[in-house]
This record gives C-alpha cells, structure tokens and sequence, in this order.
C-alpha cells in the first residue's frame, strides 16, 4: 500500500484528505492511501518518512511552503524559481530517501484566473508561498504587482497602513494571500481600505473555507467581483496528483530493470 500526505501546522482546515480518498475511489485507485502529518516543527519531518516507509508524495501547506526547501535534495525550476514548495515526490533508493519539490499552486492560480478579465495591476495581500506562487503566476500574465505586508522589506512591498484611495484605485485586482479569515477565525479579514474598492474590483481569496470569507463579504457589498480558493485547491491536487503517479511510475518501471 503507497502512502501519500499532507503536512504543515495545523491542519485543522485540511481538505487534502477526505479530496484524495474519495479521489482514489472514484478512480479506482486500490493501493493508495492518504494521511494528514500536523507538524509543529518542520524538522520533525524526517521522522515522518522513517515511520511511513511506503510515503511516495506529500502536499505542503502553511507555514511550510517555503521552509520545507532546505529538507529538499532537488526543486523543479518552477518551484525553484517561485522560492516555495507545494508538492514532494519521494523516491526511494538503497541508500535512502530523495526528496524533490514542485510547486502546483501556481496551476491552480492559473485555473483560477482564467476565466477573470484581469486588470493590469494588482495587490497581493501577503509574502508566503502562496503568496509567492500568485506572484509569479500574474507576472507570466503580464500583470504587475504590490505585495502587502505587514513588515514591507523590498521596494515592491507596501504595509496595510499605506494602503489609500489612491493605491486601490489603481490596482483594481487584490488576492488574499494570508490565513487571515480562515476557519475557525471566520470574523476576521485582511485590514484593508474597502471603503475604496468599486464594482471594477476583482477580489479573490485563496481560502477555501469558509465559502465567502469576510474579506469576500465586504468586497462583494461594494459591488466587486469577488472568487473564493476551492477552484484553486482542486487544480493544485489533481496536478500535485498527476506527479506522484508519473514519478511512481517511473520508480516501478526502473526497479524492474
């Protein structure tokens, strides 16, 4: 039995496990089986592949999408180039575990976004690896980008106490890149200037849950359009899938020769 998983802190929220299960029995998928792996530390990972032995992938979530890298042996340019990691192929050797991160957030971002008439400029509120993956995937797009933070350390950041009529205005695109609003802290939300945003605003929160967020609510009552996370969550599993099965594959077919 192949095992597969998810880690990061905590895992209370986690959708991963009951998608993929049902994902198998829909497909038929006998051999596989799903676990979630709440680390309070991300050191604690490798007691995690000496327990589970047959663990042939992992997802990754927050805070570990980019602290995970240096546990890595290798990164797919895509995740090398975003600087943060959603996806682990686990191949194993004589010698011992080979891990290699990808990174299918920004798939599912693309998802996302294709069906939006995308203005030219946005504010993408956080610095994580979600955050980073958003990034990137505007940037391929050809659209230009603010990072919101609350402690602004590049020329391209802004803190949320700079954020004016002007600013919002000009950027009629914003993603919520952070946790905040996220179940159970369900009556929080990003602490920006709503009162300036207009019909012309595309919102999108990459929570998933709840449905409609506060951040969502609020933007959605000043007439923007506004897109929750889950669209995105099902594009970055099913491609997060479609690695490990090409990697399995591969590691069945070299054993046998």
């Amino acid at each position: 039995m192949r095992e597969y998983g998810l880690i990061g802190y905590p895992l209370d929220h986690a959708f991963s496990r009951t998608y993929f299960t049902e994902k198998f029995e829909k497909e038929g998928v006998t051999d596989a089986k799903y676990h979630l792996f709440p680390l309070a530390e991300i050191a604690k990972l490798r007691k995690v592949l000496e327990a589970h032995p047959k663990l042939y992938g992992l997802n990754v979530t927050t805070p570990y999408k980019e602290l995970v890298i240096p546990y890595l042996d290798d990164l797919d340019p895509v995740a090398f180039s975003i600087g943060a990691v959603n996806t682990i192929v686990i191949e194993h050797h004589s010698e011992g575990f080979f891990l290699k991160g990808y990174n299918t957030d920004v798939l599912g971002i693309d998802k996302t976004c294709e069906s939006l008439n995308l203005p030219s400029k946005s504010l993408i509120l956080g610095s994580g690896g979600s955050a980073r993956a958003v990034r990137h995937s505007l940037k391929l797009q050809g659209l230009s980008g603010l990072t919101v933070t609350r402690h602004p350390s590049f020329d391209d950041h802004l803190g949320y106490d700079e954020l004016n009529k002007h600013i919002i205005q000009e950027h009629k695109l914003i993603v919520n890149c952070t946790p905040v609003g996220m179940y159970p802290n369900v009556n929080r939300c990003p602490e920006i200037p709503f009162e300036f945003l207009t019909k012309e605003h595309i919102c999108i929160d990459l929570i998933y849950n709840p449905k409609k967020t506060l951040f969502l609510q609020r933007a959605e009552a000043k007439g923007a359009i506004i897109k929750n996370g889950f669209e995105m969550l099902i594009e970055q599993a099913d491609r997060a899938w479609d690695i490990w099965e090409k990697a399995y594959e591969k590691m069945q077919i070299s054993s046998k020769v």
